[in-house]
């Protein structure tokens, strides 16, 4: 069997291969675009296994290799650093530390999901910049209207607002700013409407979304996304994991009998860390359990922190409904009930 370790760049690869047969080492750079590292791979026999880092920028190498029948394992990149012990750090060595972990059976693989999880990821982060292309337009003309002395807040995108924006006394380049932006918002919007539309009947075809989306406060769009980030919840031993995964819980910077904890971690997926902070609220609002303990830590903590442990909890019960398969309030009740 043939495995390979491989250190990516967009524009060239460096690897080391390894024959198990013959116990042979080579290492070779290869340069993508000339086609060089596509006529490698297709030399190779099939299935020889590939080992890299995760970056960004690989979906075309995955796809790849994928097609011609290898297997691809996307190592964590921090990991892989951690157990490296020597400093000099070189497209050579990175290469050959990632192949020694894949024969030592120590690489520290991360779920890799499917090629239509990741079109569906696409639509997700596709919407997502152009509501905040969006959020910015809107922000410009609220400017325009507060430097003219009024602040109209929300009720300046209803009709009455849009009006009054419109007939606002602007002259020179402050009026074709506001044109520019009307003219923008006016494409985006239509835009966002239909991925909106897109992003329902996707979480609606998902058996799993529907169950995360039996949560009140819960809708399409972080049911989703948690289910094509989380991937198998499974390989999860416990719901601890959760938080720590998604970059919820507290850094720690602890030394003898010295514990130091600062803010979260942020490790993990930002945007349905986001997505979680903002899914939080509405429960809060929804659900009396999450209300109660939500309220209780905002007397105790800053809101700040309240809002981040109320997402964190969020986490952990969507784990474990897609976990044990139980939808809401059923999940609510078995939490609730005495231990």
């Amino acid at each position: 069997m043939m495995i390979v370790g491989c250190d990516f760049h967009p524009g060239w690869q460096q690897v080391a291969v390894f024959d198990s047969e013959t116990g042979e080492i080579r290492e070779l750079r290869l340069h993508n675009e000339s086609g060089e590292a596509e006529r490698f791979y297709r030399s190779l026999p099939v299935p020889t296994l590939v080992g890299l880092e995760a970056c960004g920028n690989t979906q075309w190498f995955e796809d790849l290799l994928d097609r011609l029948g290898h297997e691809v394992w996307i190592g964590d990149a921090a990991a892989i650093r951690a157990s490296y012990v020597r400093k000099q750090k070189t497209d050579r060595r990175d290469a050959g530390h990632i192949l020694k972990l894949l024969i030592e059976g120590r690489f520290p693989r991360l779920w890799r999901p499917s090629a239509a999880e990741r079109d569906v990821r696409q639509l997700l982060i596709h919407r997502d910049r152009l509501v905040g292309i969006r959020s910015r337009v809107k922000n410009g003309l609220q400017h325009l209207m507060l430097n003219k002395g009024r602040q109209m807040k929300f009720k300046l995108w209803s009709e009455a607002g849009q009006q009054q924006l419109r007939e606002l006394p602007l002259e020179g380049w402050a009026a074709q700013r506001r044109k520019d932006l009307l003219h923008l918002l006016g494409q985006i919007t239509p835009l966002i409407e239909e991925l909106n539309r897109a992003v329902e009947q996707a979480a609606y075809a998902n058996e799993r979304a529907r169950l995360l989306m039996t949560q009140p406060g819960v809708g399409p769009i972080t049911a989703l996304a948690y289910v094509l980030t989380m991937g198998d919840v499974s390989r999860f031993k416990r719901g601890k994991q959760i938080g720590s995964y998604l970059g919820l819980i507290p850094s720690e910077h602890s030394s003898s009998k010295r514990r130091r904890l600062g803010s979260i971690s942020k490790q993990g997926s930002p945007f349905l860390r986001m997505l979680l902070v903002e899914s939080a609220q509405t429960v809060t609002r929804l659900d009396e359990g999450f209300r109660k303990q939500y309220q209780h830590r905002c007397h105790r903590k800053m809101k700040a922190v309240a809002k981040v442990a109320a997402a964190r909890r969020l986490a952990v019960r969507l784990y474990w409904m897609l976990r044990s398969n139980t939808a809401y309030p059923e999940i609510a009740r078995i939490e609730g009930s005495p231990r």
